[in-house]
C-alpha cells in the first residue's frame, strides 16, 4: 500500500515539474488591430432591416466570405507592386464648380487631365476593362449628366438626358449596366438608379433611398450608403432592392465605399470633419478596423483590381489645408503608404481599375 502511495506521489511530482517551465501559449498577432487601437467600434454582424428578409447568409457570392478578417501575410512580403490606373476628381482651378477628371497610373506615372471644359465634373470610375471612364458633369441648374469617355480615342458620349441631379456612376462587372445616384431636389431624397450601358431605360430601384452605390464583384449585389434607419450606414441589396441588409455599425459614415474584387472585404470611411479614417471590414460587415495611418483625414477609398491595395484621399502632407488633399495608396495590411499626386490643389474621389 505504501509503495503505491510513493509511486503515485512520484509521478505527480514529475508532471508538476514538467509544467512549471512551460511558456504561456503564443497569441495570434493582428496587424489591423494594432493599427486600430483607438477604433471606437469593431463593426457588427449583418442586421437585416426587415426581419422577414433574414437569411442564414446575407450574400451568396461566388467567392466565399470568411467569418473573420484574415489579412494575407504575403501582401507586404511578396513585393507585389500596384498595377492598373486610378481615375479621380482634380480641382485644378481650386473651385468646386470647375472640377475636372484626371487619371494616373498606380505607380504614380502617367498623370493626365481627361476633361477640358470649365464646368463641374466629378465621381469618375473606370470600366471593368479599363478602357473608358464614366463620370457626372454639370449641365444646368439641378441637372447633371452621365458621360462615358473612351480613353484611347478621347471621344465622349453623353448617356443620360435631363434625368436630374445624378452622380456616382459605376459600370457593372459584366459591362452591361450602370448604377448611379439621383437626387430629388423637391424632397432631398437620394435614389439608387440602374440603366443600360448605353443610357437606355433608366429606373430607380423601388423602395431604396441612398447614395454612393458600388457593385459586388459578381454583379449580383449593390453596396450603398443610406440614413434609412436614422444614422448613415452601409447596406447591401440585390438588383431589385430585395435581400436588404445593414452591414455596418460605425459612427459618422459618409458614403463612397468599395468592394474588393476577390469578394472578401469592404472599405469605407468614417469620422467627423478633419478626423476621418478609412476602415476595412469583412464583406458581411464584421470585424471593422481602421486601415489608414492616423492623422491624415483619410476618405473615399477604392480597392486595387488585385484586392491587395487601397487608394484614398488624405492630407498627410498638407494638414488642415482645404487644397491639400492628395491621392495615396496603402497595402491592405496598413503598410507601405505611398503618395501618388503632388499638386497645389485637391485631388479626391479616387477609383482604381485595370
Amino acid at each position: 500500500m505504501n509503495k503505491r502511495i510513493y509511486l503515485w506521489s512520484g509521478l505527480l511530482l514529475v508532471l508538476l515539474a514538467c509544467n512549471l517551465g512551460a511558456p504561456p501559449p503564443a497569441q495570434t498577432s493582428d496587424l489591423l488591430a494594432t493599427l486600430a487601437a483607438s477604433t471606437p467600434l469593431t463593426g457588427s454582424s449583418v442586421a437585416p432591416v426587415d426581419p422577414a428578409q433574414t437569411s442564414t447568409s446575407p450574400f451568396n457570392l461566388q467567392t466565399p466570405i470568411p467569418s473573420t478578417l484574415t489579412v494575407p501575410t504575403s501582401s507586404s512580403s511578396s513585393g507585389i507592386q500596384p498595377k492598373g490606373q486610378i481615375v479621380f476628381t482634380c480641382q485644378i482651378f481650386k473651385v468646386q464648380a470647375s472640377n475636372q477628371i484626371c487619371i494616373i497610373n498606380a505607380d504614380g506615372t502617367g498623370f493626365r487631365r481627361l476633361t477640358t471644359d470649365n464646368t463641374q465634373h466629378y465621381y469618375p470610375s473606370l470600366s471593368p476593362d479599363g478602357k473608358s471612364v464614366v463620370y457626372a458633369a454639370f449641365r444646368e441648374a439641378n441637372i447633371y449628366e452621365i458621360y462615358e469617355m473612351n480613353l484611347a480615342a478621347g471621344s465622349v458620349k453623353k448617356l443620360t438626358n435631363k434625368i436630374g441631379n445624378i452622380n456616382a456612376p459605376e459600370i457593372s462587372p459584366d459591362g452591361t449596366t450602370i448604377v448611379f445616384k439621383r437626387a430629388k431636389p423637391s424632397s432631398e431624397e437620394n435614389q439608387i438608379y440602374l440603366m443600360e450601358r448605353n443610357g437606355a431605360d433608366p429606373n430607380n430601384i423601388p423602395r431604396i433611398l441612398g447614395w454612393d452605390p458600388t457593385w459586388s464583384p459578381d454583379g449580383r449585389y449593390i453596396l450603398f450608403a443610406s440614413d434609412r434607419n436614422g444614422t448613415v450606414q452601409l447596406y447591401t441589396m440585390n438588383l431589385d432592392g430585395k435581400e436588404l441588409h445593414q452591414i455596418s455599425n460605425l459612427p459618422s459614415i459618409r458614403g463612397r465605399s468599395d468592394w474588393s474584387a476577390d469578394g472578401q472585404f469592404i472599405v469605407t470611411y468614417s469620422g467627423e470633419a478633419w478626423n476621418r479614417e478609412v476602415y476595412i471590414m469583412n464583406a458581411d460587415g464584421s470585424n471593422a478596423h481602421v486601415l489608414s495611418p492616423a492623422g491624415g483625414n483619410s476618405q473615399g477609398p477604392s480597392f486595387s483590381p488585385d484586392s491587395q491595395w487601397v487608394a484614398f484621399t488624405a492630407y498627410f502632407d498638407h494638414p488642415n489645408d482645404d487644397h491639400g488633399c492628395e491621392i495615396y495608396i496603402v497595402r491592405i495590411d496598413g503598410t507601405d503608404l505611398r503618395r501618388l499626386t503632388s499638386n497645389d490643389y485637391c485631388d479626391y474621389q479616387p477609383r482604381w481599375g485595370q
